[in-house]
Protein backbone atom coordinates (compact mmCIF):
# COMPACT_ATOMS: atom_id res chain seq x y z
CA UNK A 1 0.00 0.00 0.00
CA UNK A 2 1.27 3.46 -0.91
CA UNK A 3 0.60 6.74 0.90
CA UNK A 4 -1.29 7.91 -2.18
CA UNK A 5 -3.96 5.29 -1.33
CA UNK A 6 -4.57 6.62 2.19
CA UNK A 7 -7.57 8.81 2.98
CA UNK A 8 -5.47 11.77 4.00
CA UNK A 9 -5.34 15.32 2.64
CA UNK A 10 -3.72 16.03 -0.77
CA UNK A 11 -1.33 18.51 0.87
CA UNK A 12 0.02 15.84 3.20
CA UNK A 13 0.37 13.35 0.34
CA UNK A 14 2.29 15.93 -1.65
CA UNK A 15 4.60 16.63 1.30
CA UNK A 16 5.23 12.93 1.88
CA UNK A 17 6.18 12.50 -1.77
CA UNK A 18 8.69 15.38 -1.49
CA UNK A 19 10.13 13.80 1.64
CA UNK A 20 10.59 10.51 -0.19
CA UNK A 21 7.90 8.68 1.80
CA UNK A 22 6.32 6.38 -0.79
CA UNK A 23 5.26 3.34 1.21
CA UNK A 24 4.66 3.20 4.98
CA UNK A 25 7.05 1.36 7.27
CA UNK A 26 5.65 -1.46 9.40
CA UNK A 27 4.95 0.78 12.38
CA UNK A 28 3.30 3.39 10.14
CA UNK A 29 1.20 0.80 8.31
CA UNK A 30 -0.06 -0.70 11.58
CA UNK A 31 -0.57 2.57 13.50
CA UNK A 32 -1.99 5.16 11.08
CA UNK A 33 -5.46 3.62 10.47
CA UNK A 34 -6.18 3.26 14.20
CA UNK A 35 -4.91 6.75 15.05
CA UNK A 36 -7.12 8.20 12.29
CA UNK A 37 -10.07 6.45 13.96
CA UNK A 38 -9.26 8.06 17.30
CA UNK A 39 -8.11 4.88 19.05
CA UNK A 40 -5.55 4.85 21.85
CA UNK A 41 -2.36 3.11 20.71
CA UNK A 42 0.49 1.42 22.59
CA UNK A 43 3.28 0.90 20.04
CA UNK A 44 6.65 -0.76 20.58
CA UNK A 45 9.12 -0.19 17.77
CA UNK A 46 12.84 0.46 17.73
CA UNK A 47 14.46 3.79 16.96
CA UNK A 48 14.66 4.57 13.25
CA UNK A 49 11.47 2.74 12.24
CA UNK A 50 9.52 5.90 11.42
CA UNK A 51 7.57 6.46 14.64
CA UNK A 52 7.35 10.27 14.25
CA UNK A 53 5.57 9.95 10.91
CA UNK A 54 3.47 7.09 12.31
CA UNK A 55 1.72 9.50 14.64
CA UNK A 56 2.46 12.75 12.79
CA UNK A 57 0.62 11.88 9.56
CA UNK A 58 -2.76 10.96 11.12
CA UNK A 59 -2.66 13.67 13.82
CA UNK A 60 -1.89 16.43 11.32
CA UNK A 61 -4.58 15.12 8.96
CA UNK A 62 -7.19 15.17 11.73
CA UNK A 63 -6.17 18.65 12.87
CA UNK A 64 -6.25 20.01 9.33
CA UNK A 65 -9.77 18.67 8.76
CA UNK A 66 -10.90 20.21 12.04
CA UNK A 67 -9.34 23.58 11.14
CA UNK A 68 -10.98 23.53 7.72
CA UNK A 69 -14.34 23.30 9.49
CA UNK A 70 -13.56 25.91 12.15
CA UNK A 71 -11.70 29.20 11.95
CA UNK A 72 -11.51 29.76 15.71
CA UNK A 73 -8.21 29.83 17.54
CA UNK A 74 -8.42 26.93 19.96
CA UNK A 75 -4.94 26.61 21.46
CA UNK A 76 -2.79 23.49 21.78
CA UNK A 77 -4.72 20.45 20.55
CA UNK A 78 -1.87 17.90 20.56
CA UNK A 79 0.86 17.53 23.18
CA UNK A 80 4.00 15.53 22.31
CA UNK A 81 6.36 14.75 25.20
CA UNK A 82 9.96 13.77 24.41
CA UNK A 83 13.05 13.18 26.60
CA UNK A 84 15.68 15.51 25.07
CA UNK A 85 16.15 18.94 23.49
CA UNK A 86 17.56 17.45 20.31
CA UNK A 87 14.63 15.10 19.85
CA UNK A 88 12.15 17.95 20.47
CA UNK A 89 13.73 19.99 17.67
CA UNK A 90 13.91 17.02 15.32
CA UNK A 91 10.31 15.90 15.90
CA UNK A 92 9.03 19.46 15.41
CA UNK A 93 10.89 19.70 12.12
CA UNK A 94 9.41 16.43 10.84
CA UNK A 95 5.88 17.43 11.87
CA UNK A 96 6.15 20.81 10.14
CA UNK A 97 7.56 19.14 7.00
CA UNK A 98 4.57 16.77 6.94
CA UNK A 99 2.16 19.67 7.59
CA UNK A 100 3.63 22.10 5.06
CA UNK A 101 0.91 24.19 3.32
CA UNK A 102 -1.71 22.93 5.76
CA UNK A 103 -3.07 25.13 8.53
CA UNK A 104 -1.40 22.97 11.17
CA UNK A 105 1.62 24.37 13.01
CA UNK A 106 3.97 22.64 15.46
CA UNK A 107 6.32 24.38 17.89
CA UNK A 108 8.72 23.09 20.56
CA UNK A 109 9.81 24.25 24.00
CA UNK A 110 12.54 22.88 26.26
CA UNK A 111 14.73 23.88 29.19
CA UNK A 112 18.27 25.19 29.27
CA UNK A 113 17.44 28.33 27.24
CA UNK A 114 15.70 31.65 27.87
CA UNK A 115 11.97 31.08 28.20
CA UNK A 116 10.85 34.46 26.80
CA UNK A 117 11.17 33.52 23.09
CA UNK A 118 9.22 30.33 23.83
CA UNK A 119 6.49 32.31 25.57
CA UNK A 120 6.22 34.48 22.45
CA UNK A 121 5.87 31.34 20.32
CA UNK A 122 3.01 30.16 22.53
CA UNK A 123 1.35 33.59 22.31
CA UNK A 124 1.42 33.43 18.50
CA UNK A 125 -0.51 30.17 18.67
CA UNK A 126 0.14 26.61 17.57
CA UNK A 127 -1.74 23.35 17.20
CA UNK A 128 0.96 20.87 18.25
CA UNK A 129 3.35 21.41 21.13
CA UNK A 130 6.49 19.25 21.32
CA UNK A 131 8.14 19.58 24.71
CA UNK A 132 10.44 18.17 27.35
CA UNK A 133 8.72 17.75 30.73
CA UNK A 134 10.66 20.29 32.81
CA UNK A 135 10.06 23.43 30.74
CA UNK A 136 6.44 22.42 30.06
CA UNK A 137 5.65 22.34 33.78
CA UNK A 138 7.54 25.60 34.35
CA UNK A 139 5.50 27.51 31.78
CA UNK A 140 2.23 25.89 32.83
CA UNK A 141 2.80 26.83 36.49
CA UNK A 142 3.55 30.43 35.42
CA UNK A 143 0.28 30.59 33.50
CA UNK A 144 1.80 30.77 30.01
CA UNK A 145 0.65 27.34 28.86
CA UNK A 146 -2.96 26.18 28.71
CA UNK A 147 -3.51 22.45 28.20
CA UNK A 148 -7.25 22.14 28.79
CA UNK A 149 -8.03 21.83 25.05
CA UNK A 150 -5.52 19.06 24.35
CA UNK A 151 -7.23 16.21 22.49
CA UNK A 152 -4.18 14.03 21.80
CA UNK A 153 -1.33 13.16 24.16
CA UNK A 154 1.75 11.50 22.61
CA UNK A 155 4.64 10.04 24.60
CA UNK A 156 7.60 9.52 22.25
CA UNK A 157 10.64 7.45 23.37
CA UNK A 158 8.75 6.71 26.59
CA UNK A 159 11.35 4.22 27.83
CA UNK A 160 14.10 6.85 27.61
CA UNK A 161 11.91 9.32 29.51
CA UNK A 162 11.56 6.77 32.31
CA UNK A 163 15.31 6.15 32.28
CA UNK A 164 15.89 9.91 32.66
CA UNK A 165 13.62 10.04 35.72
CA UNK A 166 10.50 11.63 34.20
CA UNK A 167 8.02 9.10 35.60
CA UNK A 168 6.40 11.51 38.06
CA UNK A 169 6.23 14.26 35.42
CA UNK A 170 4.41 11.93 33.04
CA UNK A 171 1.99 10.87 35.75
CA UNK A 172 1.38 14.48 36.83
CA UNK A 173 0.60 15.76 33.34
CA UNK A 174 -2.63 13.74 33.34
CA UNK A 175 -4.01 16.09 36.01
CA UNK A 176 -3.89 19.00 33.55
CA UNK A 177 -5.40 17.30 30.50
CA UNK A 178 -9.04 16.61 29.60
CA UNK A 179 -10.21 13.13 30.63
CA UNK A 180 -11.58 12.54 27.15
CA UNK A 181 -8.54 12.44 24.93
CA UNK A 182 -6.59 10.15 22.62
CA UNK A 183 -3.32 8.81 24.05
CA UNK A 184 -0.50 7.45 21.87
CA UNK A 185 2.35 5.70 23.66
CA UNK A 186 5.50 5.01 21.61
CA UNK A 187 8.50 3.19 23.05
CA UNK A 188 11.58 1.43 21.69
CA UNK A 189 11.56 -1.20 24.44
CA UNK A 190 9.02 -2.80 26.76
CA UNK A 191 9.36 -3.99 30.34
CA UNK A 192 7.18 -4.23 33.46
CA UNK A 193 7.67 -0.57 34.40
CA UNK A 194 6.81 0.66 30.91
CA UNK A 195 3.76 -1.61 30.73
CA UNK A 196 2.52 -0.34 34.07
CA UNK A 197 2.89 3.29 32.97
CA UNK A 198 1.29 2.66 29.57
CA UNK A 199 -1.73 0.88 31.01
CA UNK A 200 -2.26 3.74 33.46
CA UNK A 201 -2.51 6.20 30.56
CA UNK A 202 -4.30 4.39 27.76
CA UNK A 203 -7.83 3.00 27.91
CA UNK A 204 -8.53 -0.70 28.27
CA UNK A 205 -9.52 -1.09 24.62
CA UNK A 206 -6.30 0.47 23.30
CA UNK A 207 -4.65 -1.03 20.24
CA UNK A 208 -1.37 -2.76 21.06
CA UNK A 209 1.24 -2.85 18.31
CA UNK A 210 4.70 -4.38 18.45
CA UNK A 211 7.06 -4.31 15.51
CA UNK A 212 9.90 -6.76 16.05
CA UNK A 213 12.41 -6.73 13.21
CA UNK A 214 13.95 -10.07 12.25
CA UNK A 215 17.36 -8.49 12.77
CA UNK A 216 17.87 -6.17 15.74
CA UNK A 217 20.68 -4.46 13.86
CA UNK A 218 20.55 -3.12 10.31
CA UNK A 219 21.80 -5.42 7.56
CA UNK A 220 23.77 -2.65 5.87
CA UNK A 221 26.02 -2.12 8.92
CA UNK A 222 29.31 -4.03 9.23
CA UNK A 223 29.85 -5.01 12.87
CA UNK A 224 33.42 -5.47 14.09
CA UNK A 225 35.17 -5.75 17.43
CA UNK A 226 38.86 -5.21 18.22
CA UNK A 227 40.41 -6.33 21.50
CA UNK A 228 42.29 -3.29 22.77
CA UNK A 229 43.71 -2.45 26.18
CA UNK A 230 41.74 0.33 27.86
CA UNK A 231 44.76 2.66 28.02
CA UNK A 232 45.48 2.18 24.28
CA UNK A 233 42.03 2.91 22.87
CA UNK A 234 42.86 6.54 22.09
CA UNK A 235 45.70 5.47 19.78
CA UNK A 236 43.36 3.29 17.74
CA UNK A 237 40.75 6.06 17.50
CA UNK A 238 43.47 8.41 16.28
CA UNK A 239 44.60 5.92 13.65
CA UNK A 240 41.04 5.24 12.46
CA UNK A 241 40.50 8.98 12.03
CA UNK A 242 43.73 9.52 10.08
CA UNK A 243 43.31 6.49 7.81
CA UNK A 244 39.74 7.46 6.81
CA UNK A 245 40.26 11.10 5.92
CA UNK A 246 36.81 11.69 4.43
CA UNK A 247 34.80 9.72 6.98
CA UNK A 248 32.48 11.03 9.66
CA UNK A 249 33.03 9.23 12.99
CA UNK A 250 30.70 9.12 16.00
CA UNK A 251 32.46 7.72 19.08
CA UNK A 252 30.49 6.64 22.16
CA UNK A 253 31.93 6.66 25.68
CA UNK A 254 30.29 5.84 29.01
CA UNK A 255 30.65 9.07 30.98
CA UNK A 256 30.73 12.83 30.49
CA UNK A 257 34.14 13.06 32.16
CA UNK A 258 35.55 10.39 29.87
CA UNK A 259 34.16 12.17 26.80
CA UNK A 260 36.15 15.28 27.70
CA UNK A 261 39.28 13.21 28.42
CA UNK A 262 39.15 11.46 25.05
CA UNK A 263 38.44 14.73 23.23
CA UNK A 264 41.47 16.40 24.84
CA UNK A 265 43.63 13.43 23.83
CA UNK A 266 42.46 13.85 20.22
CA UNK A 267 43.00 17.62 20.31
CA UNK A 268 46.55 17.07 21.59
CA UNK A 269 47.46 15.18 18.43
CA UNK A 270 45.94 17.81 16.15
CA UNK A 271 42.54 16.17 15.59
CA UNK A 272 39.62 18.57 15.73
CA UNK A 273 36.97 16.80 17.79
CA UNK A 274 34.02 17.97 19.86
CA UNK A 275 31.97 16.44 22.67
CA UNK A 276 28.24 16.04 23.26
CA UNK A 277 26.72 15.29 26.67
CA UNK A 278 24.11 16.56 29.13
CA UNK A 279 26.44 19.07 30.83
CA UNK A 280 26.54 21.12 27.63
CA UNK A 281 24.15 24.07 27.29
CA UNK A 282 21.45 23.87 24.64
CA UNK A 283 23.22 26.47 22.50
CA UNK A 284 26.48 24.53 22.67
CA UNK A 285 24.80 21.20 21.89
CA UNK A 286 23.02 22.76 18.90
CA UNK A 287 26.29 24.26 17.63
CA UNK A 288 28.19 20.98 18.05
CA UNK A 289 25.50 18.98 16.27
CA UNK A 290 25.42 21.49 13.40
CA UNK A 291 29.20 21.31 12.96
CA UNK A 292 29.09 17.51 12.90
CA UNK A 293 26.10 17.23 10.58
CA UNK A 294 27.61 19.66 8.06
CA UNK A 295 31.01 17.96 8.20
CA UNK A 296 32.85 20.94 9.71
CA UNK A 297 34.21 18.42 12.22
CA UNK A 298 34.55 14.70 11.47
CA UNK A 299 34.84 13.30 14.99
CA UNK A 300 32.15 13.66 17.65
CA UNK A 301 32.69 12.05 21.04
CA UNK A 302 29.45 11.55 22.91
CA UNK A 303 27.64 9.75 25.68
CA UNK A 304 24.45 7.82 24.97
CA UNK A 305 22.65 11.17 24.75
CA UNK A 306 23.12 10.97 20.95
CA UNK A 307 22.20 7.29 20.66
CA UNK A 308 18.42 7.64 20.56
CA UNK A 309 16.07 9.15 18.04
CA UNK A 310 18.47 11.71 16.56
CA UNK A 311 18.97 11.62 12.80
CA UNK A 312 22.59 12.40 11.87
CA UNK A 313 23.17 12.01 8.13
CA UNK A 314 26.12 10.18 6.58
CA UNK A 315 27.87 8.78 9.65
CA UNK A 316 30.47 6.38 8.23
CA UNK A 317 31.73 4.89 11.50
CA UNK A 318 30.14 4.39 14.90
CA UNK A 319 32.89 3.59 17.38
CA UNK A 320 31.97 1.98 20.68
CA UNK A 321 35.04 3.42 22.40
CA UNK A 322 33.49 2.05 25.59
CA UNK A 323 30.96 -0.76 25.34
CA UNK A 324 27.55 0.34 26.66
CA UNK A 325 26.45 -0.65 30.15
CA UNK A 326 22.93 -1.40 28.88
CA UNK A 327 23.06 -3.94 26.06
CA UNK A 328 20.12 -2.47 24.14
CA UNK A 329 22.07 0.79 23.79
CA UNK A 330 24.40 -1.06 21.41
CA UNK A 331 21.52 -1.25 18.92
CA UNK A 332 20.64 2.42 19.42
CA UNK A 333 24.27 3.48 18.98
CA UNK A 334 25.00 1.53 15.82
CA UNK A 335 21.67 2.70 14.44
CA UNK A 336 23.28 6.10 13.86
CA UNK A 337 25.15 4.65 10.84
CA UNK A 338 23.97 2.70 7.83
CA UNK A 339 20.71 4.66 7.73
CA UNK A 340 18.43 4.36 4.74
CA UNK A 341 20.29 2.88 1.79
CA UNK A 342 23.72 3.94 3.05
CA UNK A 343 26.36 1.45 4.19
CA UNK A 344 27.82 1.87 7.67
CA UNK A 345 30.47 0.49 9.99
CA UNK A 346 30.25 -0.22 13.71
CA UNK A 347 33.60 -0.81 15.42
CA UNK A 348 33.80 -1.75 19.11
CA UNK A 349 36.96 -1.35 21.17
CA UNK A 350 36.76 -4.13 23.75
CA UNK A 351 39.13 -4.27 26.70
CA UNK A 352 39.68 -7.33 28.87
CA UNK A 353 37.28 -5.89 31.45
CA UNK A 354 34.51 -5.56 28.84
CA UNK A 355 34.49 -9.09 27.41
CA UNK A 356 31.51 -10.11 29.54
CA UNK A 357 29.58 -7.06 28.27
CA UNK A 358 30.43 -8.06 24.69
CA UNK A 359 29.01 -11.55 25.29
CA UNK A 360 25.77 -9.98 26.59
CA UNK A 361 25.55 -7.76 23.49
CA UNK A 362 26.05 -10.73 21.15
CA UNK A 363 23.31 -12.65 22.97
CA UNK A 364 20.98 -9.63 22.72
CA UNK A 365 21.49 -9.10 18.97
CA UNK A 366 21.45 -12.85 18.28
CA UNK A 367 24.79 -13.15 16.51
CA UNK A 368 28.53 -13.00 16.97
CA UNK A 369 30.36 -9.79 16.12
CA UNK A 370 33.22 -10.23 13.66
CA UNK A 371 36.62 -10.05 15.37
CA UNK A 372 39.26 -7.77 13.88
CA UNK A 373 42.42 -9.75 14.46
CA UNK A 374 45.34 -7.49 15.45
CA UNK A 375 48.74 -9.17 15.62
CA UNK A 376 51.50 -7.89 17.89
CA UNK A 377 53.28 -6.02 15.12
CA UNK A 378 50.13 -4.20 13.95
CA UNK A 379 49.26 -3.37 17.55
CA UNK A 380 52.71 -1.91 18.15
CA UNK A 381 52.56 -0.04 14.84
CA UNK A 382 49.41 1.69 16.06
CA UNK A 383 51.11 2.78 19.26
CA UNK A 384 54.07 4.05 17.21
CA UNK A 385 51.66 5.73 14.79
CA UNK A 386 50.45 8.24 17.36
CA UNK A 387 51.53 11.86 17.32
CA UNK A 388 51.00 12.13 21.06
CA UNK A 389 54.47 12.60 22.52
CA UNK A 390 53.38 13.53 26.03
CA UNK A 391 53.33 9.93 27.21
CA UNK A 392 50.52 10.52 29.70
CA UNK A 393 49.93 7.97 32.43
CA UNK A 394 46.42 6.77 31.53
CA UNK A 395 46.13 4.52 34.56
CA UNK A 396 46.54 7.61 36.72
CA UNK A 397 44.00 9.45 34.58
CA UNK A 398 41.46 6.65 34.97
CA UNK A 399 41.92 6.73 38.75
CA UNK A 400 41.46 10.51 38.66
CA UNK A 401 38.27 10.09 36.62
CA UNK A 402 36.88 7.57 39.09
CA UNK A 403 37.72 9.86 42.01
CA UNK A 404 36.00 12.79 40.31
CA UNK A 405 32.88 10.68 39.67
CA UNK A 406 32.87 9.63 43.33
CA UNK A 407 33.08 13.29 44.44
CA UNK A 408 30.18 14.22 42.13
CA UNK A 409 28.10 11.35 43.49
CA UNK A 410 28.66 12.49 47.06
CA UNK A 411 27.95 16.10 46.13
CA UNK A 412 24.64 15.46 44.38
CA UNK A 413 23.70 12.58 46.66
CA UNK A 414 23.91 14.84 49.70
CA UNK A 415 21.72 17.44 48.01
CA UNK A 416 18.98 14.90 47.49
CA UNK A 417 19.01 13.70 51.09
CA UNK A 418 16.39 15.25 53.35
CA UNK A 419 17.80 17.31 56.16
CA UNK A 420 16.88 15.84 59.49
CA UNK A 421 15.48 18.14 62.14
CA UNK A 422 17.59 18.21 65.30
CA UNK A 423 16.09 16.41 68.25
CA UNK A 424 14.85 18.62 71.00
Amino acid sequence: MKFTEYYISPEIKKNLHKLGFIRPTDIQYKSIPYILKGEDVLAIAETGTGKTAAYGIPVIDKLQKWKNRSNRRDGIKCLVMVPTHELAIQVTGVLNDIGLQTKVKAICIFGGVDQDPQIKLLDKGADILVTTPGRMFDLRSQGYLDLHRVETLILDEADLMLAKGFLKDIQDIINYLPKRRQTLFFSATINKEIKKLAYSLINSSAIRIQVSPQNRVARNVNHMVAYISIEDKRYFLERLYREHKQSKILAFVRTKVRAERVCKAMNRVGIEALTMHSDKSHQKRTSVMKDFKTGKIRLLITTDLSARGIDIPNVDFVVNYDLPEQTENYVHRVGRTGRGKNKGNAVSFCSEEEKETLAEIEFFIGKKVEILEINKNDYQDTLDFTKDTKGLDWKAMIKEEMLKAEIEEKKYGNKNKKKRKPKK
